[in-house]
């Protein structure tokens, strides 16, 4: 067990928790960004967090954080491991940089979502098995739905229900509407409901449903996770296959 000095305020004891990033604050701390699952998202810096800390505090591993502080930024007093979950390397560290972003994104401070949390848990322990486009693919799908914003799609935007020979375009806020140049197969559709991700032929049509819905709700600026991948995923001299 790893523990920093205590800010001599009642503290929040052991709270699962992951750290998003982490940086450099001032002499020997670090500024954290970390996804709780009974809190959501918050900031900590962790004093000293440079010596002892720093190989608890890493992004990807599930922790048991407790903290102190009544504002905006709280103090970290202890840190220990929740758990183990196998390195990211390659390709599926660069999916795990992405989930971050999404979250850093999407999520505000203090605003507890325990599904997307658990969505997001799950997410991690997928992939160091490879399954990498399904593990993010479920988890956007699962991150829209546990922050209110779930797709429908069993039905389109008339209450009809999905036909899978059909093609549909998605409207944001309305749903499936049926066009015969649609982007969208209704077989992928009724496959993203029934968690049904492992058919390749339907990841396109995934990836581009859920990356309109993403920048539809949380904007459209680029996320850095998607340039580094290219690095990552060992491909520096072509377009990544980016998330």
């Amino acid at each position: 067990m790893a523990r920093a000095r205590s800010a001599g305020q009642a503290p929040v004891l052991l709270q699962a928790a992951y750290v998003l990033h982490r940086r450099p604050y001032r002499d020997s701390s670090l500024l954290l960004e970390c996804f709780s699952r009974a809190h959501g998202r918050l900031g900590l810096v962790a004093r000293g967090g440079r010596g002892k800390l720093a190989g608890v505090l890493q992004p990807f591993s599930p922790l048991l954080l407790s903290w102190t502080g009544a504002g905006d930024l709280k103090t970290l007093t202890q840190a220990e491991p929740d758990g183990y979950l196998a390195p990211l390397h390659g390709a599926a560290l660069a999916a795990g940089f992405y989930l971050n972003e999404l979250l850093l994104r999407a999520c505000a401070r203090l605003d507890a979502h325990p599904a997307v949390y658990d969505a997001y848990a799950a997410a991690l322990a997928a992939l160091p098995g490879g399954a990498i486009e399904p593990a993010l693919r479920r988890f956007e799908r699962d991150l829209l739905a546990g922050l209110g914003y779930g797709l429908l799609l069993t039905r389109d935007a008339n209450g009809a229900a999905i036909e899978p020979a059909a093609r549909y375009h998605y409207q944001p806020e309305h749903g499936a509407v049926p066009a015969v140049d649609g982007a969208l197969p209704g077989a992928a559709l009724l496959a993203l409901h029934a968690d049904a991700l492992d058919d390749v032929a339907h990841w396109p049509a995934f990836k581009r449903l859920l990356r309109a819905q993403l920048a539809w709700h949380f904007g459209d600026r680029p996320l850095k996770s998607r340039a580094l991948f290219r690095v990552l995923a060992g491909r520096p001299h072509c377009e990544p296959e980016a998330p």
